[in-house]
């Protein structure tokens, strides 16, 4: 599977590219639980892939940090914004591969419009009764402050239509956008609104390309999601780094895909945060590296 490498615990199966670091493939017993694709091609709609040093859009590709403006490499011309942040399409180095984990490392040193040196790793761990966890870490080990947000963009799957899913989502807030999907005011209540979700109900004809915020947590400081259908559910949790939540229904996907899976993609920062500075972390040199975790696994669908 050239680039592929595999790992397994328990009736867990999990697949990671070097390419990126991605997340190719996840199922349970035989069963998927994310859109997967095959390690040697492409993704599509940036399935699986790790989101940094920003994950979402910054507005024309330009900011300013230090007292400096960028201009970063517009990669979304329709909308004109720079996209998912720098890693997802490059080699990532395997520095130990077991069983059921593999860590991988990345280093950034230097790029157009983002002139710092930040080392990245992720580690996936599979484990039989709590399914993956991905921890990620960033290191900055220039000489000057750098600007840094993460994230990852699954996409679960359900065997049913996903109007007929389920779903839970624990966030009180949500982000309004303007065309571009860019940020439009301050996040907004979703009590009395479609997107509140709260307590689980069926998604029905509702549309998302949202970032919500606001994120109700469990005992660990995880914010839960999970998406059930046909007897089965799966569930994304993000610890407390992850403070929004982008979730996409696929809309407008090709070839037959859309609304065909549904993106639960955890993320340090909103839109645009290296020009709004809202959750943006600012990573300085010779400092612990920053850490951020979250996981997928499946959820017994009685208790959705």
């Amino acid at each position: 599977m050239g680039d592929a490498i595999e790992l397994a615990a328990g009736g867990y199966r999990a697949v990671v590219s070097r390419r990126g670091a991605a997340l190719c493939g996840l199922t349970h017993e035989g069963r998927d639980l994310v859109w997967g694709y095959p390690p040697e091609q492409a993704p599509a709609s940036y399935q699986g892939q790790l989101l940094a040093p920003w994950p979402n859009r910054i507005a024309d590709g330009r900011y300013r940090f230090g007292g400096l403006e960028h201009r970063l490499e517009v990669t979304e011309p329709e909308r004109g914004t720079a996209l998912h942040g720098l890693v997802h399409a490059v080699p990532w180095l395997p520095v130990e591969i077991a069983g059921d984990r593999a860590t991988l490392t990345h280093l950034i040193d230097g790029a157009p419009g983002y002139p710092f040196r930040l080392e990245l790793s992720v580690t996936y761990a599979l484990d039989a009764a709590g399914g993956l966890e991905v921890a990620v870490e960033a290191r900055n080990t220039g000489d000057g402050a750098a600007p840094y947000g993460v994230g990852a963009h699954p996409y679960l799957r359900v065997p049913l239509p996903l109007d007929d899913a389920v779903l839970r989502l624990p966030a009180g807030k949500r982000l309004p956008v303007d065309g571009r999907l860019l940020p439009d005011g301050p996040p907004e209540p979703v009590a009395g609104t479609e997107h509140d979700f709260r307590t689980p109900r069926r998604i029905g004809t509702t549309a998302f390309d949202t970032a919500f915020t606001d994120l109700e947590r469990d005992a660990e400081g995880r914010a839960w999601t999970v998406l059930a259908a046909g007897g089965r559910a799966v569930g994304v949790w993000a610890d407390r780094s992850y403070g929004w939540l982008q979730v996409f229904s696929a809309e407008g996907l090709p070839g037959g895909l859309a609304r065909s899976a549904f993106a639960v993609e955890p993320m340090t920062c909103p839109p645009d945060a290296f020009n709004s500075g809202t959750d943006l972390l600012v990573l300085e040199p010779g400092a612990a590296a920053v850490r951020s975790r979250f996981g997928i696994c499946a959820v017994d669908p009685g208790e959705v």
